[in-house]
């Protein structure tokens, strides 16, 4: 029997039986002991009275119908000493014979009490009543010596003692029985409301076994403490179970979805290698000039497979928490560098920077130039040649804002939505789509956020916010004491927010 609402019914009858043998058990002895002592006084009594008396077998053979005192009223005789009809008496002369006190014989009774006890003399001498077993009835038994040297045997019948003990026995079962049956119909009632929350709790398991990851275990009214904490906490690991599994599926989703859109994007220039390749084995490039021209195509497809594969490889570094090399870096010298490169590369773009003073951070020098590199580049490919551009920095308590403004097409709200994600190019238009998706994971790795703010016609705003000090890593596992330390690496919710990016809209200044 393995279900527990039958144990703990079991354990509560056997409990309760054991209780009701003992309780019983003691009632019972004190019950007896109890009539027993009180047919003990009456004998005490009685044969103090004969030993006061001074009476003699002579004396009391004139005592007229004392020899069928067995067979009298229980009324019939109330003198003090004198035993009661249920009681016998004999009286045994010095030589040891029973012998009759009235007109009438000795009875059977009498005869058996006087063959019961044995030597008269040594138990009128004994301190107190005996049990004695006359023609199968129990009995207690005491004597006393007559003033002639005769003893007086005394006996009261202890039936009526044994029946009310049994009756009471049969009783105590009954009612005992009755409280068992009574306690295990409420035990089995309790457990059943006690016990129902596990129950909900195996029927919630077996539902998540089933797909349905929603479920959780709900509140029960009767639930004991032990239970509700063992509920909260259920539906706690069931709340992260279904986020790690939301979290896993939108992983695989994207990988599936990255490298589908790297193949994409690797198909291209491939084919077109793959085509002048066939071009010039069938001989079909007979001048030099076509020839030249195919030429520069290969190698300028080349040179974007290069690029792609470049960008590839930095979005794999940063989903793999790389170690980037902290230091004091002048955050406004990066910014009029990269500026200057600006300008070099299109001279006739109006172009503002406002980065006075230097502002130091925490960070990793090369990726930041990586980030200013990716939204120059962005404003470059996506904006005419005379949009103007603004670049500046901002000191804020414990962070640095970086701003980078143009007043090109701007984008709308869905576009705007999907900036960060991989491969995603507004309108389908130049560059890999790996730009700002790189900028997003660089930035993540440092503890900061950025933010893009658009319309239509409205030019694009980006916002990057760093911290000054870097957040601190995660605790890993020291190293190898024959290795060297490790350098401080960025926080493993890095390389998550580089796979979904959020776009945080960015008040108006």
């Amino acid at each position: 029997m393995n279900s527990l609402r039958a144990k703990l019914t079991l354990v509560n009858v056997a409990l309760l039986a054991l209780g009701i043998v003992a309780a019983t058990a003691v009632s019972l002895i004190g019950m007896r002991h109890y009539l027993l002592d009180n047919v003990d006084t009456e004998l005490s009594a009685s044969r103090s009275a004969v030993r006061h008396s001074g009476l003699t077998l002579d004396q009391m053979r004139t005592l007229t119908g004392l020899g069928s005192l067995d067979e009298l009223p229980p009324n019939a005789l109330k003198a003090d000493g004198i035993p009661p009809p249920e009681s016998t008496f004999v009286v045994i002369d010095p030589e040891g014979r029973p012998v009759r006190v009235g007109p009438l014989p000795t009875t059977a009774r009498q005869r058996a009490l006087a063959t019961a006890v044995g030597d008269p003399v040594d138990f009128a001498s004994s301190a107190g009543p005996r049990d004695l077993t006359l023609d199968g009835d129990a009995y207690r038994a005491t004597g006393a010596r007559l003033k002639d040297g005769s003893v007086l045997l005394m006996a009261t019948s202890t039936e009526n003692v044994q029946s009310g003990v049994a009756k009471a026995l049969k009783l105590d079962l009954a009612f005992g029985a009755v409280l068992l049956g009574l306690l295990a119909v409420l035990t089995m009632i309790a457990a059943h409301q006690r016990l129902r929350p596990l129950e909900d709790m195996v029927e919630t398991a077996s539902a998540i076994a089933d797909g349905d990851l929603k479920r959780r275990v709900p509140a029960h009214p009767a639930a004991v403490m032990e239970t509700e904490q063992l509920r909260l906490a259920l539906n706690s690991m069931l709340q992260q179970v279904e986020a790690a599994f939301a979290t896993r599926e939108r992983s695989e989703a994207q990988l599936r979805q990255f490298v589908a859109d790297a193949s994409h994007e690797l198909r291209t220039p491939l084919a077109a290698i793959r085509g002048y390749l066939q071009l010039y084995d069938k001989g079909m490039l007979r001048e030099q000039e076509d020839r030249t021209r195919a030429w520069g195509r290969v190698h300028a497809e080349t040179d974007r497979m290069n690029h792609l594969v470049e960008e590839l490889l930095t979005l794999a570094r940063l989903d793999q928490q790389p170690e980037l090399r902290f230091r004091s870096v002048d955050l406004s010298r990066v910014v009029r560098n990269a500026a200057d490169d600006l300008r070099a590369q299109e001279p006739d773009r109006p172009l503002t920077v406002r980065a006075d003073g230097a502002i130091l951070v925490q960070a990793d020098e090369q990726a930041l130039c990586k980030v200013l590199a990716n939204l120059l580049a962005n404003v470059r490919t996506h904006t005419p040649a005379d949009a103007p551009v603004r670049l500046g920095l901002d000191r804020c308590e414990g962070v640095v804002h970086l701003t980078v403004a143009d007043e090109g097409p701007g984008m709308d709200t869905e576009d705007a939505a999907r900036v960060f994600d991989r491969f995603f190019r507004a309108g389908r238009g130049a560059g890999s789509g790996l730009g700002m998706a790189i900028v997003h994971g660089v930035v993540a790795a440092h503890g900061g956020e950025v933010a893009v703010r658009t319309a239509p016609g409205k030019g694009l705003t980006v916002l990057v916010t760093l911290p000054r000090t870097p957040a601190p890593p995660l605790p890993a596992a020291p190293p190898h004491p024959t290795e060297p330390p490790r350098r401080t690496q960025p926080p493993p919710e890095a390389a998550a927010a580089a796979l979904t990016p959020a776009v945080t809209p960015v008040p108006p200044p």
